[in-house]
C-alpha cells in the first residue's frame, strides 16, 4: 500500500461521512419550511409545534455538515495538490459561487431564522427560512456542477498542463450536471422524507406504548390530539418521498443514457458486461438477466450495441497508452444494485403509506401499528442507497479523476508520505467517530423527549379565589398559598 491508496481511502471515508449530513440538510430544510408555511397560512398550533421540533433536528444536522465539510477543502491542498493545480482554474468559479453566494445566503438567513422567533414579523421570519433553503439547494447545484465536470469536462482548454476555463456557462450547464443535480437533490428529499417518516412512526409507537415504548401521560394530558399531529407529519413526509422518488427515477433514466455516451466503462462495469453486445441484457443479479433491457435503458433502443469492459480496455490502451482503465467492477456492480434496490424500497414504502393513510377529515385512516414499526426500521434504507450511489459515481470513474484528462495516480501530492497520510487518516477516523456518537446522541435525545407542547390555559381566577402556584422544582413539594 502506498500514499495514493491511503489518500483515496481518506477522501472516500471523509466524503461519505460528510455526505450523510448533506442530503438530510437539503430535504429537511424544505420540509421544515413547508411546515412553517402551513402554520403561517392556517394558524394551526400543531404545525408550529412540528416546525420547532423538526427545526431542531435540522439545525443539529446542519452544524455537523458544516464541520465535516471543511475537511474536504483541506484535503484538496494537502493530499491532492496535483489535482488542484490541474482543475483549479475551472473549479475556482463554481466553488467561489458556492461559498460567496449560496453558503452566505444559507448561513446568514438561517441565523436570522434561529434568533428571529418573536422578534421578526411572521412573514419576514418565514422568508428567512425559505432564503436559507434556497441557499442550500444553490450550494448543492454549484458543487454538483463541479463534480459533473470531472465526469464530462467541457468549456475548457489545456494550457501548459493545466485546465483553463473558457466558458463558465458551459461548465454550469454541463449535460451531466443537468441530469445529476435533480437526481441527487431529489434523492436528498427521499432521505429526509424517510427520516421524518421514521421519527413520526417512532412517536406514534411511543404514544401507543407499543413494545415497551410507554406513552408519556403528560403528552396525552397536554395534547390529546398529538397522535393526529404525528399523522400529519408522517403523511406530509410520505407525499414528499413519493414525489421525489418519481424525479429520482426520471433523472436516473437520463443519467443512464449519458453514461452510455460519456462514460461507457462505468456503464459496462455496473452491468458486468465484458464484450461489446448488441441488444445487451440487463443483469438483475449474476445468473438472472432480462434480454435486451440494458440496451433499452441505456439507448432507448432494444437492439443498440453496448460496449463491454474488455473491448473498452483495448480501445483506451490504444488511445491513452498502456495501463489498467477498468474500475473495481465488483464494487461498481453491487453498489448500483444496492442503490436501486434500497431506493426503490423507500419509494415503495411511501406509496404504501399513502394508501394506508388515505382520506381526510373524519374519513382519515389511522396509522397501523405494524406500518409505524416498518417506518422506523426503514430509516437506513435511503441513506445506504445514497452512499451506494456515490460509490458508483466516483469509483466507476476510476482510474480518472478528470475523465480522459487526468489519472488518479497523477493527482496525488508528490511530497506527502505514506506515514503522514496514515496519521491524518487515523485522526480523522477517530474524530469523525466521536462526532457520529455526538450526532446520534443528540438526535436520539431530542426525538425521545418529543416536542415542547404548549401548557393548557387555566381560567382566570376571581379576586377572592385562592390560587395554587407551585414552587420551582428545587423548592419544597408543597404549593404556596397566595391570596
Amino acid at each position: 500500500m502506498d500514499a495514493l491508496d491511503l489518500a483515496r481511502w481518506q477522501f472516500g471515508i471523509t466524503t461519505v461521512y460528510h455526505f450523510l449530513f448533506v442530503p438530510l440538510t437539503i430535504g429537511l430544510g424544505v420540509f421544515v419550511a413547508g411546515l412553517q408555511t402551513a402554520w403561517h397560512r392556517t394558524g394551526k398550533e400543531h404545525y408550529l409545534t412540528l416546525t420547532k421540533f423538526f427545526g431542531k433536528l435540522f439545525l443539529i444536522n446542519f452544524a455537523m455538515g458544516v464541520v465535516t465539510g471543511i475537511v474536504q477543502e483541506f484535503q484538496f491542498g494537502m493530499n491532492w495538490s496535483e489535482y488542484s493545480v490541474f482543475v483549479g482554474d475551472v473549479f475556482g468559479a463554481p466553488l467561489a459561487m458556492e461559498a460567496l453566494l449560496a453558503f452566505f445566503l444559507e448561513s446568514t438567513f438561517l441565523g436570522l431564522w434561529i434568533f428571529g422567533w418573536d422578534r421578526l414579523p411572521k412573514r419576514v421570519h418565514l422568508a428567512c427560512l425559505w432564503a436559507a433553503v434556497i441557499g442550500s439547494n444553490l450550494s448543492a447545484y454549484f458543487i454538483l456542477a463541479a463534480n459533473a465536470w470531472m465526469k464530462h469536462p467541457v468549456g475548457y482548454e489545456v494550457v501548459d498542463g493545466k485546465a483553463r476555463m473558457t466558458d463558465l456557462w458551459a461548465v454550469l450547464t454541463n449535460s451531466t450536471a443537468l441530469a445529476q443535480v435533480p437526481h441527487v437533490v431529489a434523492a436528498s428529499f427521499v432521505v429526509a422524507g424517510v427520516f421524518v417518516v421514521a421519527v413520526s412512526g417512532y412517536r406514534i409507537l411511543r404514544e401507543r406504548g407499543s413494545k415497551g415504548l410507554l406513552p408519556r401521560r403528560a403528552d396525552f394530558a397536554r395534547a390529546p390530539q398529538a397522535g393526529s399531529m404525528w399523522r400529519t407529519s408522517l403523511k406530509g413526509a410520505l407525499v414528499m418521498t413519493a414525489i421525489a422518488g418519481a424525479v429520482v427515477a426520471g433523472s436516473g433514466d437520463l443519467s443512464g443514457q449519458l453514461l452510455h455516451e460519456q462514460q461507457p466503462m462505468k456503464l459496462a462495469a455496473a452491468e458486468g458486461l465484458r464484450q461489446d453486445t448488441q441488444g445487451a441484457p440487463f443483469s438483475v443479479v449474476p445468473g438472472i438477466e432480462i434480454p435486451n433491457m440494458l440496451s433499452l435503458l441505456a439507448a432507448h433502443d432494444p437492439s443498440a450495441t453496448i460496449q463491454g469492459v474488455d473491448d473498452l480496455q483495448q480501445r483506451f490502451q490504444a488511445e491513452f497508452g498502456p495501463g489498467d482503465y477498468t474500475p473495481n467492477q465488483q464494487v461498481v456492480f453491487w453498489s448500483f444494485r444496492v442503490m436501486v434496490g434500497l431506493g426503490s424500497a423507500a419509494i415503495g414504502l411511501a406509496v404504501l403509506g399513502l394508501w394506508l393513510t388515505r382520506g381526510r377529515g373524519r374519513r382519515a385512516r389511522g396509522v397501523p401499528t405494524w406500518f409505524a414499526k416498518v417506518c422506523v426500521l426503514a430509516l437506513p434504507m435511503p441513506i445506504l442507497a445514497m452512499i451506494a450511489g456515490w460509490l458508483l459515481s466516483e469509483i466507476g470513474r476510476q482510474p480518472w479523476t478528470v475523465q480522459g484528462e487526468l489519472l488518479t495516480a497523477a493527482s496525488v501530492s508528490p511530497g506527502v508520505s505514506l506515514t503522514e497520510v496514515a496519521i491524518s487518516l487515523a485522526i480523522f477516523t477517530v474524530l469523525y467517530g466521536l462526532l457520529a456518537l455526538a450526532e446520534i446522541g443528540l438526535f436520539v435525545r431530542h426525538v425521545k423527549a418529543g416536542p415542547e407542547l404548549p401548557a393548557p390555559t387555566a381560567p382566570a381566577p376571581d379576586d377572592d379565589q385562592t390560587v395554587l402556584i407551585p414552587r420551582p422544582a428545587h423548592a419544597e413539594s408543597r404549593p404556596t398559598l397566595m391570596y
